[in-house]
């Protein structure tokens, strides 16, 4: 099965390119990472930073693609013992461990070889059955891979896979806002397949930069369930609603949501969450995790984690569409 994109829930609203206050609205956008990205930056002057986004997503590419088979990770995946990983990828291992231990195990990028199985990454789709899917369950789990100290990564068992796609997207935001940082600018909007870092004020508002968020339950067109404000803080959504695939002989439908405890997809009561926090791939992380997670279990680490807000939203026992808001996320939404 080809690469299924992931075109998560939400739509940045901003306008066209425009001078105000002796200040000049940037913007770049295209494809990368199999999605769209669009960039606002806000200077006294026209930029043109397309060469350093490119090599940004190039670079991450290289280090972290698994439909780029000369990529570390793809090398890694293969066997390859000897990859010595770059800094962006150390990052993400990190972050990956950090949201491995405060999920009890839900986040797991060690997934990559059930991804392919369920037809979510780039190798082998296959028949899948009870025993196939324990075998499967062999080869994931996070204590069974290694960041060592010479920067390559050991596996207990070569046929382990990564797949850094819940996590990677919104660390790949997080370095186009470093670069931004880097060159002084102090208002922008960074959003890629959805996801959005929001730093400084829009120039046309003065205000925070405003975000929609898409209703989970409208199956053709989009129409927004929440409109929020961010400023220095990123956002991350997730949700089964847009990627799925279907079985085309039983026409049963699979989620793209693998839960790493049982290898099987989710299925669940949560439609879609939203996560913020001050970097995005921290939110990318999360925003899966609680995919993953019963809506109880989500609340448990919310209440361990203050620097994490976050949106659910979820069926209840009556099949009845129910929100879910820590306080600091719904201080966020415009009423």
């Amino acid at each position: 099965m080809g690469k299924i994109v992931l075109l998560l829930g939400w739509v940045v609203l901003f306008v066209a390119c425009n001078q105000k206050n002796g200040q000049v609205k940037n913007q770049a956008w295209g494809n990368a990472l199999g999605t769209t990205y669009s960039i606002i930056y806000i200077a006294d002057k026209e930029l043109d930073y397309q060469q350093e986004i490119d090599s940004v997503f190039q670079v991450l590419n290289q280090s972290m693609s698994t439909y780029i088979p000369s990529s570390d990770i793809s090398k890694i995946n293969e066997g390859d013992s000897t990859v010595v990983v770059d800094e962006m990828f150390k990052e993400v291992f990190d972050v990956s461990s950090e949201v491995h231990k405060a999920s009890n195990g839900y986040f797991d990028p060690t997934i990559g070889v059930l991804a392919n199985a369920w037809g979510f990454g780039p190798g082998e789709q296959i028949q899948l059955d009870s025993l196939r899917v324990d075998s499967l369950l062999g080869y994931v789990g996070w204590e069974k891979v290694k960041l060592n100290s010479d920067n390559t990564i050991s596996k207990t068992h070569p046929s382990i896979r990564f797949d850094f796609n819940a996590v990677a997207k919104g660390y790949a935001i997080d370095r186009l806002g470093a670069m931004l940082d880097a060159k002084s600018i102090e208002n922008y909007l960074v959003e890629v397949g959805g996801e959005v870092l929001a730093k400084g004020t829009n120039l046309d508002s003065g205000k925070q930069w405003t975000v929609g968020i898409d209703d989970p339950q409208v199956e053709t067109g989009r129409e927004l369930k929440q409109i929020v404000s961010l400023e220095d803080m990123a956002m991350a959504s997730s949700g089964n609603y847009r990627k799925f695939r279907v079985d085309p002989d039983t026409g049963e439908k699979y989620v793209h949501t693998i839960n790493p405890k049982t290898g099987y997809t989710k299925n669940s009561n949560v439609l879609a969450t939203s996560v913020v926090a001050k970097t995005c791939a921290v939110a990318d992380a999360y925003a899966t995790t609680f995919m993953a997670m019963d809506l109880e279990e989500s609340k448990k680490v919310l209440d361990n984690h203050d620097e994490l807000e976050a949106y659910i939203i979820y069926l209840d026992e009556n099949g009845e569409t129910k929100e879910f808001f820590t306080s600091g996320f719904e201080a966020l939404v415009k009423k």
